[in-house]
């Protein structure tokens, strides 16, 4: 028992390191020519066009439930609605927008790069790439790692804005706020800064799905096996990261309320 758990606790490790290392080169590899900019631009089309209509309809409806569910529970624990948009809207701005949109992002995006890098690895294109003097970080991850980012972060940006309109609506048809008081009401708890720092979540924790998604296609086995298991790990491992890094930047951005 003990041998296995110093196996499992070495074995993370390791991977814990090489996934570090990868991250590093990635974010070097950026500033080194050539800059693929054709690449960036079909993968950024990718990221955030394709992408787009799923995570705008999941955040609407994610934010017409927070809204709903913050005025029943205002009403009843405290029997005061008048501060419910200003929550709603913090929550929205603050966490929302930005983790739900990027988990989807994870799911669809991160799981689509998993399962094309694994495949160029069980079919022997990733070592061609090295026998024709590519280095495959370069060629592949740098290219996804600028448009995750850039993309995730312009996309939590308008979830943001379209969560509050939906937001505002939901309170004017059922919560009998007008535009003017929902407004009003949300001034006192939101400020561009929450904008701000929820497009900076929206960039780091679109960079961890390229690097998660290249880690484990570089690394994938031979098979039609291989590659689902490399597509559902790398799935899992960026959910994961995405809620640890979204409770670090929340502990570091409270510093500056």
């Amino acid at each position: 028992m003990i041998e296995v758990a110093n196996q499992w606790i070495y074995l993370s490790i390791k991977n814990l390191v090489e996934f570090v290392l990868l991250l590093i080169q990635g974010f070097i590899s950026i500033f080194i020519r050539p800059f693929r900019f054709k690449e960036i631009a079909r993968q950024f089309h990718f990221v955030a066009n394709e992408s787009a209509p799923i995570v705008f309809i999941c955040v609407s409806f994610s934010a017409g439930v927070v809204i709903v569910e913050a005025a029943f529970h205002m009403k009843l624990v405290i029997q005061n609605s008048s501060m419910v948009p200003g929550f709603a809207a913090m929550l929205i701005l603050r966490e929302l927008a930005a983790v739900v949109c990027c988990l989807l992002l994870g799911s669809r995006v991160g799981a689509g790069w998993a399962a094309e890098i694994g495949s160029m690895k069980v079919t022997e294109q990733i070592d061609a790439l090295k026998m024709l003097g590519i280095e495959p970080v370069k060629y592949l991850l740098s290219p996804r790692l600028i448009a995750a980012s850039f993309g995730a972060m312009f996309l939590v940006a308008l979830s943001g804005i379209l969560c509050i309109l939906v937001a505002m609506y939901v309170s004017t048809l059922k919560l009998g706020f007008t535009m003017g008081s929902f407004f009003s009401a949300m001034r006192s708890f939101v400020s561009m800064q929450d904008l701000y720092f929820s497009m900076i979540k929206g960039f780091c924790f679109g960079a961890v799905i390229p690097v998660v998604s290249c880690f484990y296609g570089f690394r994938c086995k031979a098979g039609a096996e291989g590659v689902g298991r490399a597509t559902t790990n790398s799935v899992v491992v960026i959910s994961i990261l995405i809620i640890m890094l979204d409770f670090l930047l929340s502990w570091i951005f409270s510093n500056f309320y």
